[in-house]
């Protein structure tokens, strides 16, 4: 039945390709399969999947072809420099740990004090901070 243009192996083609947004369901799946293919390649103690494309493969065939089944191909693209990414990340920071440095506590809400995190406050907190502004 792969003439019938709303089958399963369509839908996943259109996925990977990027012409149709994965529900709840098929990112759940792409997740899983991010994450086993991620726990094959700590297993072996490969770090960039793109860089050591080969070994990868090697290593981890079919974690591989399940992940770039289950997810969009620029997912994957992302999945992996992510991964790199945060490594390098994690790795600077017990660097920074060693040499001393202290961490800092960082707030990234703009909403004045005591609203952040109430819902259904934030839009009548700003025009109300726009109004006390105003005059």
């Amino acid at each position: 039945m792969g003439w019938w243009p709303f089958s399963s192996s369509s839908r996943s083609d259109a996925i990977r390709s990027g012409d149709a947004i994965p529900n709840r369901q098929e990112r759940s799946v792409c997740w899983a399969s991010r994450d086993a293919y991620f726990a094959c390649l700590d297993a072996n103690n490969i770090l960039d999947a793109n860089k050591d494309a080969s070994a990868a493969k090697r290593a981890c065939p079919r974690e591989s072809d399940a992940f770039d089944r289950d997810c969009a191909a620029a997912w994957v693209k992302y999945f992996k420099q992510w991964r790199v990414a945060d490594v390098q990340k994690k790795r600077r920071l017990d660097e920074l740990r060693k040499q001393g440095a202290q961490e800092m506590e960082v707030s990234t809400t703009f909403a004045p004090e005591g609203v952040a995190g109430v819902k259904g406050n934030g839009k009548e907190a700003i025009q109300d901070m726009l109004e006390k502004k105003r005059g």
